[in-house]
């Protein structure tokens, strides 16, 4: 073969290769076009859609006209389409990028919304799951994300949906305290569920779980023979809930909620000391 023939057929060789690579190659859109089709894909909640658009034109026009607004749509665009950890990715780097923004609190609001709803996922839609027997996780990091959202931004049109979420988590945090202290009383590690309720008391006074704290607290030290302990609990939960079931018709405090079984007090004593390590 000749140095001519193969010299004419390494080029149309290489001119097959570039055609391959120029047709696999993504054509580059215009970026209003990009723009478009997100905001069109979003309207009629194809959010997968709109994602995609809008990762192209942070790709290609990452400081283009419509850049803070296709990196607050893509927050938005990855909270709806269920990708909670890439939404509030999404937040933490609009955050960076325009600390200045009028619409940080947005940003904020949106990141604070990914973690509340990150521990519970896509299950909770369809499958009913107890929120108060799962670890709290990230939803301190969304009570952080709201408190901060309140600190920067108090007047913002997110901040009352934001003080309903952070007494809501506290509420959860609370209700995961009683949680433990049931089964810890199942287990018959009272000192372990004293432990848990007080806590409650303390540290969450206005949630709804007090109420039942109050009386585990009072049975509790009545186990224990702290009848000191057991009568403030028995005069808190009167004075703050006087229609609780745990009195009868005379006001006299009757529940029952500990299970006595014939053992040692120190055994009992031990077990809720390792318990609650």
């Amino acid at each position: 073969m000749s140095s001519v023939v193969r010299l004419l057929l390494m080029s149309t060789l290489v001119a097959m290769i570039s055609a391959c690579a120029s047709n696999n190659q993504e054509e580059v859109l215009p970026e209003e076009t990009y723009y478009d089709n997100a905001r069109e894909a979003m309207d009629s909640g194809n959010f997968n859609e709109a994602e995609q658009n809008l990762d192209a034109l942070e790709t290609y026009y990452p400081f283009g006209r419509y850049a803070e607004q296709a990196q607050l749509d893509l927050i938005y665009a990855r909270y709806q389409n269920l990708d909670l950890e890439g939404a509030r990715a999404a937040s933490d780097r609009f955050l960076r990028l325009n600390p200045q923004s009028d619409h940080a609190d947005y940003a904020l609001y949106l990141r604070g919304l990914a973690s509340y709803n990150l521990d519970v996922g896509l299950a909770a839609r369809y499958f009913p799951v107890d929120v108060s027997a799962r670890n709290p996780g990230e939803q301190l990091q969304s009570f952080r994300d709201f408190s901060e959202l309140l600190n920067r931004y108090p007047d913002s049109q997110y901040a009352a949906d934001a003080r309903q979420r952070m007494i809501a988590i506290r509420n959860r945090m609370a209700e995961l305290e009683l949680h433990v202290a049931r089964y810890y009383i199942k287990r018959e590690a009272y000192i372990a569920a004293n432990n848990r309720a007080r806590y409650v008391v303390e540290k969450f006074p206005t949630s709804p779980a007090t109420e039942e704290a109050l009386i585990i607290l009072a049975e509790t030290f009545r186990f224990m023979d702290l009848n000191k302990g057991a009568d403030d609990a028995v005069a808190m939960l009167k004075k703050n809930f006087p229609n609780s079931d745990a009195f009868d018709e005379d006001g006299s405090f009757k529940a029952d909620m500990l299970k006595r079984e014939d053992r040692s007090l120190s055994s009992v004593v031990t077990f809720g000391l390792m318990g609650d390590e």
